[in-house]
């Protein structure tokens, strides 16, 4: 982004790009790439633990236990959420003025909350219900379709966040 004429928006956003962290990470050689790589590893393992858990939600692998793969996913899911929230902050006010105007990013950011609150309710709903389940087999349709919802959310974010640079 020009900043040859500093930028513009709402102060609060101006403050956060102008602040010596947002200059700090446009000007290094190595901060921003290196907060950009942690967050693509954050999201590497978010994404491909919750799209391993929603196969199997919708019934692929039907023969492994739910339940033991939530226990295994889970965390790994936690550990990509944990370093995609402050990497994802960094880059925000790097160019904070920048993305609050890009469509990409706002459909990002919908689709990342829409995909959030499908957890909750899976978790509040058919996920409390993961040891009925039994061993294998099909889980109940609603642990189905908040599988297939969440697939779909969770992609349409990587798939947003990546046309950011594009729009």
């Amino acid at each position: 982004m020009d900043h040859s004429l500093g930028p513009t928006g709402p102060g609060w956003l101006v403050a956060l790009e102008t602040s010596g962290l947002g200059d700090t990470l446009r000007q290094s050689l190595w901060l921003y790439p290196l907060v950009e790589v942690l967050h693509i590893l954050g999201l590497a393992l978010l994404i491909g633990s919750i799209a391993a858990f929603d196969l199997r939600l919708m019934g692929l692998h039907a023969r492994l236990p739910a339940e033991a793969l939530s226990r295994l996913l889970l965390p790994v899911a936690a550990v990509g959420f944990v370093l995609v929230v402050p990497t994802g902050l960094l880059l925000f006010i790097s160019e904070a003025t920048a993305l609050a105007r890009n469509p990409a990013f706002l459909v990002k950011i919908g689709l990342m909350v829409l995909a959030l609150g499908n957890v909750a309710l899976f978790h509040r709903g058919a996920g409390r219900r993961i040891l009925d389940w039994g061993g294998g087999g099909r889980p109940p349709p609603a642990a189905r379709v908040a599988g297939a919802v969440s697939l779909l959310l969770w992609v349409g974010v990587l798939a947003s966040g990546r046309l950011i640079a594009y729009l």
